[in-house]
């Protein structure tokens, strides 16, 4: 992927702060480099946790944020209301799906069930072939070893092929990851799947 069709990047994380202060940093450092870039953020239209950090850094910067929430979290994960897009959808589904529409690449920060779903989600989606977008962890202070330590796992035990574990760019930079989200060339060996026919 060249520098001109990354465009807006989707960020998954924790509708809460966690307990290192370096979570939030993190978060922060990855709307300020967004917002050098010229690069949109895709969200998931919090205002709380590492969802706020992001967008309201994103947003201090001059940069494009674009949140999509469903009806029934509205309150719960407290829709922002200085978006510059808000879409408020009926279901998970359609969020997810809008997210990855709208988006050419994505970053999972530190999170819980809810990011790592989504981010599992979209790594699948890029080994059957749904899309040919990156898909990266932002490593802030070690959080996605144990779960990288799975993906390793899975793979020596034969249910990963070592051509989709490469799918993962995992970094604890977010200026290294995006360097590498530019230059991500999809797998020659995959046919991808146009939207319409999956």
């Amino acid at each position: 992927m060249s520098e001109g069709k990354l465009r807006r990047v989707c960020v998954f994380c924790g509708s809460n702060a966690g307990r290192r202060p370096e979570y939030a940093e993190a978060a922060r450092e990855m709307g300020r480099v967004l917002a050098e870039r010229g690069l949109g953020l895709v969200y998931g239209g919090g205002n709380v946790g590492l969802m706020g950090e992001v967008a309201d850094t994103v947003l201090a910067a001059g940069g494009e944020v674009v949140g999509v929430i469903p009806e029934a979290l509205m309150a719960r994960e407290v829709g922002h209301a200085g978006l510059t897009q808000l879409h408020v959808v009926k279901t998970m589904h359609e969020r997810k799906a809008m997210m990855a529409d709208l988006c050419d690449g994505f970053v999972a920060l530190p999170g819980g069930f809810g990011t790592f779903e989504e981010f599992c989600e979209v790594l699948t989606w890029s080994q059957l072939g749904f899309h040919p977008k990156p898909c990266g962890l932002l490593n802030v202070a070690g959080y996605y070893d144990t779960l990288l330590a799975l993906f390793d796992h899975a793979t020596a035990e034969g249910f990963v092929p070592e051509k989709h574990r490469a799918l993962v760019i995992e970094e604890a930079d977010p200026r290294r990851l995006l360097d590498r989200f530019a230059a991500f060339t999809p797998p020659t060996t995959t046919k991808w799947i146009r939207p319409d026919e999956r």
